[in-house]
């Protein structure tokens, strides 16, 4: 494990992610669910992608999830892990893992929501082993 974490970019936010990135500052992650045909999305958008459908609200997440898919970024000044995990509400989102040994994550390994400051800018949504 790094004893030292890399500097996040902060995001661009746009005006229909506001509610997204100010939630983040409250330590929550938002989700988009659909009220037509009942999915949860991320990365989050005004329409449904699964039937278009405009009529979505927000709903908290839980902040479980498993690791789908990860690397480790060893060449980097400081290396970090990107990866793709499934939320337990069903979308899968990429983030990083943090807070890790590096070697020891494992494909399916459940995880847990952290947040990490950015640069400026908004908290980031991130996890790290359950």
């Amino acid at each position: 494990m790094a004893d030292k974490e890399p500097k996040y970019v902060a995001p661009t936010v746009y005006p229909e992610m506001q509610k997204y990135w100010d939630a983040t500052s409250e330590a929550k992650l938002l989700v988009k669910h659909c009220l037509d045909c009942g999915e949860h999305h991320h990365y989050p958008r005004d329409s449904c992608p699964f039937c278009f459908s405009p009529n979505t609200e927000w709903g908290n997440a839980s902040g479980h999830a498993t690791i789908y898919s990860y690397s480790v970024m060893r060449r980097a000044a400081i290396p970090y892990v990107i990866a793709y995990v499934t939320l337990a509400e069903g979308p899968t989102m990429m983030s990083n893992i943090v807070g890790c040994d590096h070697d020891k994550l494992r494909i399916g390994q459940p995880v847990k929501l952290t947040f990490r400051p950015s640069e400026g800018g908004p908290a980031l949504p991130m996890f790290t082993p359950a």
